[in-house]
């Protein structure tokens, strides 16, 4: 199994202002790295509630919850969690959040999971693998119209339309079934770049986002924030590409980027303050670990 190493951890974990014996929630739980820090700054009757979707998840976090007691996890959608803490009778009395967007690097190192254009792999896509449409499904029965639109949306892809019309065309012959085909075929059918990116790059960030929600999903989340978090409370929240990040820094804005439009992002009441700037991640993490590139850590406070 890869490992996770997690991107920001001192920051984003240091921002939460941890009281000992508060209740924290981790929306992100992956392979554990930020769970595991807030429990180090845990008291014994402090307490922390992890979600995940992805199974593979799941079974670290329940082998951490039998280790240590302070700590339980939930197989969900973090859109889910209103419902659940509400459940538990907790809603307004978490004393912080912390959410690591985006695919993990065990997700993405893990060819069989179809996430990387850089080994072969199905086309599947699915962090909660339990759900039922895969990138393939999608692919190949998707209008030439919505294609475009979600390359435009979810990857900011210049040659959106082209793009979309070549893959119908090409699904015609043959459907896309693995990573490799549609990654050689997105290589062919696009202009060569000066970025370093390799061409595949933001179609198959549009693919993954739309295959799994990612987008409507952190607005649900973001939107029950002020609900379920104490007075003061707050919440850290770690994004990895443009679109992600603006819809965290706009959401609690009453003015919105209109790239976002469609998206049903309220901010019309600020009950959510930002805490300073925004933090990227050093040099010498970078150097580390070159995914924490792109990251961005924005910090909230509940009013």
């Amino acid at each position: 199994m890869s490992e996770h190493v997690s991107v920001l951890l001192e920051e984003s974990v240091d921002a939460l202002a941890i009281e000992p014996n508060g209740t924290y929630m981790d929306c992100t739980f992956g392979r554990g790295g930020h769970s595991r820090k807030i429990l180090a700054a845990l008291g014994e009757q402090g307490r922390l509630i992890g979600f995940d979707q992805d199974p593979e998840a799941i079974r670290v976090g329940e082998a951490l919850a039998h280790e240590d007691s302070r700590f339980s996890i939930v197989h969900s959608n973090f859109s889910d969690v209103e419902s659940v803490i509400s459940s538990m009778g907790l809603l307004g009395k978490v004393d912080g959040v912390l959410m690591d967007l985006g695919v993990s690097s065990p997700q993405l190192d893990q060819a069989n999971r179809g996430f990387s254009f850089q080994q072969d792999g199905p086309l599947d896509m699915r962090m909660n693998t339990a759900q039922a449409q895969t990138a393939e499904q999608w692919l190949n029965h998707a209008s030439e119209s919505e294609l475009a639109d979600v390359f435009w949306r979810y990857g900011e892809e210049r040659f959106s339309r082209k793009l979309a019309a070549a893959i119908v065309m090409d699904r015609e012959k043959q459907p896309f079934t693995r990573t490799k085909q549609l990654a050689d075929m997105i290589a062919r059918v696009l202009p060569n770049s000066k970025e370093k990116k390799h061409p595949a790059t933001r179609a198959f960030q549009a693919i993954r986002i739309q295959v799994n929600a990612e987008l409507e999903s952190l607005v649900v989340a973001l939107e029950a924030m002020p609900k379920v978090l104490a007075h003061g409370g707050r919440l850290s929240v770690i994004s990895f590409h443009s679109l992600e990040d603006r819809l965290v820094k706009q959401f609690y804005k009453p003015k919105q980027d209109p790239r976002l439009r469609g998206l049903p992002v309220q901010g019309e009441k600020v009950e959510m303050k930002a805490v300073g700037k925004p933090l990227k991640a050093s040099a010498q993490e970078v150097d580390a670990n070159p995914r924490s590139r792109s990251a961005v850590l924005r910090v909230f406070e509940c009013q």
